[in-house]
């Protein structure tokens, strides 16, 4: 297995398991679409290494997706593919 070296642009070496953090308010499909729209760009995702965490007041959720990535390309899909998402207010 080879080892991409960062290109310009990015300081990431892929491939790499790269932690996807994604916000919204509280809804009982969320994770599940969050998980669904992941799966959509890499169907290896495994769920279970999502971390969750509520707001304080109950109304948004946090999910950190730990998500094993080949390429920039890949990233970059995965991200923009959760960020036009309607459900989804931020994806870091």
């Amino acid at each position: 297995m080879s080892t991409q070296k960062p290109s310009s642009g990015t300081l990431i070496e892929f491939p790499c398991m790269f932690p996807i953090k994604v916000m919204g308010e509280v809804h009982d499909e969320f994770t599940s679409t969050v998980i669904k729209i992941i799966k959509q760009k890499n169907k290896d995702f495994d769920p279970s290494t999502i971390e969750m965490k509520g707001s304080s007041e109950g109304r948004y959720i946090s999910l950190t997706c730990f998500v094993y990535v080949t390429s920039k390309p890949e990233l970059d899909d995965i991200y923009r593919s959760l960020s036009t998402h309607p459900m989804i207010k931020v994806v870091l």
